[in-house]
């Protein structure tokens, strides 16, 4: 199996299986949305049939949650779990401070309240999604559908005076169809190439009638993991106030086992 994971693949699967590690027995975990998230459900759903882990699993979207299901654990809603020891998620873009840029699978607005319901957020990620300034993923603004072109032609209004490169937005497509959240919502991917100030970015698109809420996660994430191709995998923890950082290796070979009992 690992023969034909491509090197993006096994980063991810190194990254996700490093973070997996840091899910105890009988903690109440938020699951997130995405190619990464779904290697650490996998990974997490090995570790329930192999070991016993018990854990209460709250998804941060429907097809994490049926990914969860399908390889045996528990998803429970946030209300029921009320409150959450960790929160492991990707990102598309993150930065030096982890301000990430999340919502590319759709999912940004539940990511972010089960991320901020938590004690702790672990990002997962590759190396090439780390950036010096964010921007060059664009920033996902999810909005009712009614009204959307007022609200979109209100969004690019206000970009003119903040401090980002492009200004462009688009309504994101699911084939002919506008693609739709899991709350029915629609997505303005904003193509601004830089985002000087993200924290004055976010709180204006939000005060925006029509807007949800947007792709910017700022002071949520603890720690980031980073995979790599050849198996090793990056810890970089801020919740001390000064990076630590801290390597480790997988075996690549067990991604050919995360399978075998679903």
């Amino acid at each position: 199996m690992t023969e034909e994971l491509t090197p993006i693949d096994r980063a991810k699967y190194a990254s996700a299986h490093c973070a997996a590690d840091f899910v105890q027995d009988g903690m109440r975990v938020g699951l997130g949305t995405g190619s990464t998230a779904a290697w650490l459900v996998r990974r997490l759903g090995a570790r329930v049939r192999q070991e016993g882990l018990r854990i209460l699993a709250v998804p941060t979207s429907t097809r994490t949650a049926q990914l969860a299901r399908e390889v045996g654990i528990n998803v429970v809603s946030l209300d029921e779990a009320r409150w959450l020891d960790l929160t492991i998620d990707g990102a598309d873009e993150f930065d030096a401070e982890l301000t990430l840029i999340k919502g590319g699978g759709g999912a940004l607005l539940q990511e972010k309240i089960v991320a901020t319901a938590s004690d702790q957020m672990i990002v997962i990620t590759d190396a090439a999604k780390e950036v010096k300034t964010l921007g060059a993923f664009p920033l996902p603004v999810e909005v009712i559908p009614f009204g959307w072109q007022a609200t979109q032609a209100l969004v690019e209004e206000v970009l003119s005076s903040l401090d980002v490169m492009g200004r462009q937005s688009s309504l994101r497509m699911n084939g002919a169809q506008p693609f739709m959240t899991d709350e029915g919502n629609h997505i303005l991917d904003l193509a601004l190439g830089r985002i000087g100030n993200p924290r004055q970015l976010s709180l204006v698109l939000n005060q925006i009638p029509g807007v949800v809420e947007n792709g910017l996660f700022i002071d949520i994430a603890d720690q980031v993991v980073i995979g790599h191709a050849d198996g090793t995998c990056e810890l970089r923890d801020l919740t001390s106030g000064t990076p630590e950082t801290s390597q480790r290796r997988v075996d690549l070979g067990e991604a050919s086992n995360i399978f075998s009992d679903i």
